[in-house]
């Protein structure tokens, strides 16, 4: 768990150094890059499976 949590941190950090980046160079790209950036981490939240859900042992 907390392996996930920190390979999805450092994957967050990595994109947004990126970003700052390109909006160094050119801030419009840097805005459609963070637009398409924005779709797919929704996309990619929508197709992972639901969370499952713990059953409770009856005692």
């Amino acid at each position: 768990m907390v392996r996930t949590a920190l390979l999805f941190t450092a994957e967050i950090l990595c994109a947004l150094l990126a970003l700052l980046g390109v909006a160094l160079v050119y801030l419009p790209a840097a805005l459609i890059v963070g637009g398409v950036l924005g779709v797919l981490a929704l996309e990619r939240r929508q197709a992972a499976p639901p969370p499952a859900t713990r059953k409770e042992v009856a005692r």
